[in-house]
Order: structure tokens, then C-alpha cells, then sequence
């Protein structure tokens, strides 16, 4: 009977962590991987290629291009496309969102932070696309200079997040290049097909 109960636990709990789509599972590996990072290593590192002007007016990072809509960056990790009108990509619009709806409380309105979170339009101007997904997904603790600690809690297991953790990652990526400014964006794109896609096989639907 024990080890029916110790099978029926491990089952739920395999259940719980199952994952619908391909793209969370790589967020999984990531997070394995940037799992050590400590806050002393994270302003060291590159955060990928410098934000340019296109010749229709737009914003976005050097080298990036539009994949289905959704602009990456040539090394494979997502990024932002500002309109010169100030129009934003879907996926931008959608981290606006996302962050305001699970972050804001925290860190802070526009990644502005808080007098105990950090401000992550700050924090994105160092920190990698890999390193966000991990820090998020596996929390962190820290220890300011006067002894405080604070806590990231983990989030890997919140698909209201993780689903939409590119989405959040672009938005503040913008926000930390200055590709955007504070306040309600203007408009978006229309949502891609592969987008609505995605939202379906993360969420099981």
C-alpha cells in the first residue's frame, strides 16, 4: 500500500510538471544550466547585439529578423520591432501586458522596480535572454550591501508566466534599449497565427 500511495504521489506530481509545448521544455534546460548564476557574474555578461534604426524607422536589435512575426535575434533568442509610429510587435505588446498582469507588483510599473526588487529594464541591460528565463524560472536570493536579503521566488512551475516568458523578456528588453518609454503602447500587430498556435499547446488547449 505504501508503495501504491509513493506511485500515486509521483504520478500527480509528474502531472503537474508536465509541460505542453517544446519551447518550455528547452526553458527547462536553460534553467538547469543558469541555475548557479549568482548576482555577482550577471552584470559581466553580454546581452546581445546593439539596438539599431531600420530604414522604414523601426527599432529593433542589430541583425534581427522577422520570423512569422515574431524578430530574433541571429543568435536565436527573441527580440522587439518598434514601429517608428511607435506600433509594436505582437509579442512586445503582449509582454506589456504579461508583465503587468504577474510583475508589476514587484519589480515595479515599466520595470521601474521597487524599494525591494530590482528594476529590470536595469537589470536587462546586462543580464543575457538565457539568464532572464533562468533567474525566473528558478528564483534567486540576494543580499544587498546593508545586509537585507530579498527573494525571487521560483516561477517555472506558473504558466501565466512561462508561457509568455519570451513575450515579458522583449518587452523589457525594449524598455532597457530604449526602443520604447514608459505609459500604454500605441497599438501592435495582429496576433500570429503562430502565436495563437503556441498559446493553445502551452496551455493544453
Amino acid at each position: 500500500m505504501l508503495g501504491l500511495a509513493t506511485n500515486k504521489k509521483s504520478k500527480k506530481a509528474r502531472e503537474r510538471k508536465r509541460v505542453t509545448k517544446s519551447h518550455i521544455l528547452l526553458i527547462a534546460a536553460t534553467v538547469m544550466s543558469a541555475a548557479t548564476l549568482t548576482m555577482a557574474t550577471l552584470p559581466a555578461l553580454a546581452n546581445g547585439p546593439e539596438m539599431v534604426t531600420l530604414e522604414d524607422g523601426s527599432k529593433t536589435q542589430k541583425g534581427a529578423k522577422d520570423d512569422g512575426g515574431k524578430w530574433m535575434t541571429p543568435d536565436g533568442d527573441p527580440t522587439y520591432r518598434v514601429k517608428a509610429d511607435g506600433i509594436l510587435d505582437w509579442y512586445t505588446y503582449s509582454g506589456f501586458r504579461r508583465y503587468h498582469s504577474e510583475c508589476h507588483v514587484c519589480h515595479g510599473p515599466e520595470g521601474e522596480g521597487s524599494t525591494y526588487a530590482p528594476a529590470l529594464k536595469d537589470s536587462l541591460k546586462t543580464m543575457s535572454y538565457s539568464d532572464f528565463v533562468g533567474v525566473v524560472a528558478s528564483g534567486r536570493e540576494r543580499t544587498t550591501p546593508d545586509g537585507a536579503k530579498s527573494v525571487m521566488p521560483a516561477l517555472g512551475d506558473n504558466k501565466n508566466v512561462m508561457c509568455y516568458i519570451d513575450d515579458m523578456y522583449v518587452y523589457l528588453k525594449a524598455l532597457a534599449d530604449g526602443a520604447i518609454g514608459r505609459g500604454r503602447p500605441k497599438g501592435r500587430d495582429d496576433k500570429p497565427q503562430a502565436a495563437q498556435d503556441y498559446d493553445k499547446a502551452c496551455f493544453g488547449g
